[in-house]
């Protein structure tokens, strides 16, 4: 596939024990990476790499379990993964209830369309963690163009 701003994808993979299969088919609306403490702890690294997509353009099969917590927006976050092996599979706030935040591991060795474009909450990221340098940076969330 070929890069670009919003590309097309058409990917489907399933979760490290395979009792859960997802599907993107679509445009992807975002890439970004970000560097915020709970996605430090969803991933075990330094960020969480990231596609948003439709809600519509997401497929799932097999049995999901769930979690909610406040996001420091103030929104409520819901994390979606495997509930037998625990495998993350897309995140959802209720600031954006129509989009779907995808990790770009899932779909390993079908990714090469992922060009993040921006890291979201700089202010948390560690020093080990050798984010490109090119990539503008935001303190929190990137500031909507007006």
């Amino acid at each position: 596939m070929s890069k670009s701003e919003h590309p097309m994808v058409d990917v489907t993979a399933a979760c490290a024990c395979g009792a859960v299969a997802m599907s993107v088919r679509g445009r992807i609306m975002a890439m970004l990476m970000c560097s915020c403490l709970d996605c430090q702890r969803a991933t075990g690294t330094g960020h969480s790499s990231v596609a948003l997509v439709p809600g519509s353009s997401l497929t799932i099969t097999g049995p999901t379990s769930s979690f909610q917590r406040p996001a420091d927006s103030g929104a409520v976050f819901t994390r979606h993964f495997c509930p037998t092996c625990g495998t993350p599979l897309h995140g959802q706030s209720s600031r954006a209830p129509d989009l779907r935040m995808i990790p770009i591991g899932f779909f390993a060795g079908q990714n090469d369309w992922f060009d993040p474009n921006q890291l979201i909450f700089a202010r948390s990221r560690q020093a080990w963690d050798l984010v490109a340098d090119h990539l503008p940076r935001y303190q929190t969330y990137r500031e909507q163009e007006r």
